[in-house]
């Protein structure tokens, strides 16, 4: 989570100050996921989904939030973060969630690209940074 965040201040000049709970993440209601080497030993990149549900700008019942997308700078362009999201999509589904949901930003070309060919497309604002003009958020009906 250091190097995610410090991906962030490189790219934004700070980190990220969405509050997170780790209890956001447990089964049913999201999960937190690692991937590591074939070995086991060193993780290469992680990503979340939890529940969200309507009552705050942009968000409805039954969507599913992406959080902490990243794949380690040295395992990049294999296809990692496509196969974490298609993992993360699946699992959200088979938990009954009818719609993934992102906030990204505008200096994250490499995930925007990764998300548009995976079907994602712009929705309303939602979350800590919807003021911001950098922000984008995008979602995909499960």
């Amino acid at each position: 989570m250091d190097e995610v965040q410090q991906e962030y201040v490189v790219r934004y000049g700070d980190g990220d100050a969405t509050v997170l709970d780790a209890a956001e993440f447990e089964r049913p209601n999201g999960i937190f996921a690692v991937l590591y080497d074939v070995d086991g030993s060193t993780p290469l990149g992680t990503g979340a989904w939890r529940a969200q549900e309507s009552g705050e700008i942009g968000l409805a019942d039954g969507d599913a939030e992406l959080k902490r997308m990243y794949t380690r700078t040295s395992a990049r362009g294999r296809g990692l973060a496509r196969r974490m999201l298609r993992y993360l999509e699946d699992d959200a589904r088979r938990a009954g969630r009818s719609r993934m949901i992102l906030e990204t930003g505008d200096q994250q070309p490499e995930a925007l690209a990764l998300y548009a060919s995976e079907g994602y497309e712009p929705i309303v604002k939602f979350g800590f940074y919807r003021e911001y003009d950098s922000a984008i958020c995008l979602g995909k009906a499960l």
